[in-house]
């Protein structure tokens, strides 16, 4: 059964990375990849990596779109990797509107949202005891515009897990993987650069030159910026604040 999953990780890393971008998968990672929903490009891993091992501080690590918490635990997985103790604090507000795909389905929904978003939210609290226990994730039910709003006022609130989480200071490292909107994007990483400190990291999901979601087309944007560096391009755009 080992062989098996490893064997499976393996091929769907293969093709995910058929392009030639540096993948760093390893079994962990796949085992992670195959038993935790969600979608993850493999070229993300080595730009987890990077960041991670070279965090300019003990500030938090951020994650704006958590999902059933595939990538967070991977993030937890390279913090312990390279004995980094950064807390790591995660906003999804777990809604996700079916509705909208119901013109796309003849037959009717097999779930609704309520049911959904409970599911997702019982798939993240499994995944993070499982797989992050020993420096296990916070995550705070909110859209990313209130949830950098409590940052800035320094609130402390209560995650998924009823534990409170003081939002405030400095960031090392921003993940973001919500809104794909343009407006919401350039809306992202306009609250994260009044948070993040110089020497941090910004990597932004599904930005790859190809991708068609609107925050790639973002990308542009940020390469004029002065005060960020491209540290690489693998396929997602990861960014260090330098000024």
């Amino acid at each position: 059964m080992k062989y098996i999953y490893w064997l499976l990780g393996r091929i769907r890393n293969f093709i995910l990375s058929l392009p030639g971008y540096k993948n760093i998968s390893d079994f962990n990672t796949n085992l992670m990849s195959i038993s935790i929903p969600g979608f993850l490009h493999p070229g993300n891993l080595y730009c987890f990596d990077h960041a991670i091992n070279n965090l300019p501080s003990n500030a938090p690590v951020v994650e704006i779109g958590s999902f059933s918490g595939l990538s967070t635990n991977i993030i937890s997985y390279y913090l312990r990797l390279h004995n980094r103790a950064n807390k790591v604090i995660c906003a999804d507000p777990w809604n996700i509107p079916l509705e909208s795909g119901v013109s796309r389905c003849d037959n009717p929904l097999v779930i609704s949202e309520k049911q959904l978003r409970n599911f997702i939210k019982s798939n993240f609290i499994k995944s993070i005891n499982e797989f992050s226990k020993n420096n296990l994730p916070y995550l705070v039910e909110s859209y990313s515009n209130d949830f950098f709003e409590s940052w800035k006022k320094g609130q402390t609130v209560k995650d998924v897990l009823k534990r409170k989480v003081e939002l405030s200071g400095k960031i090392s490292f921003c993940y973001i993987d919500g809104d794909h909107s343009y407006k919401q994007t350039k809306e992202d990483f306009k609250n994260v650069n009044k948070l993040l400190e110089v020497g941090g990291f910004i990597l932004f999901d599904d930005s790859a030159p190809y991708e068609t979601h609107e925050c790639a087309r973002f990308m542009k944007d940020i390469l004029k910026n002065k005060r960020y560096k491209l540290v690489v391009k693998n396929p997602n755009y990861l960014f260090q604040k330098i000024t």
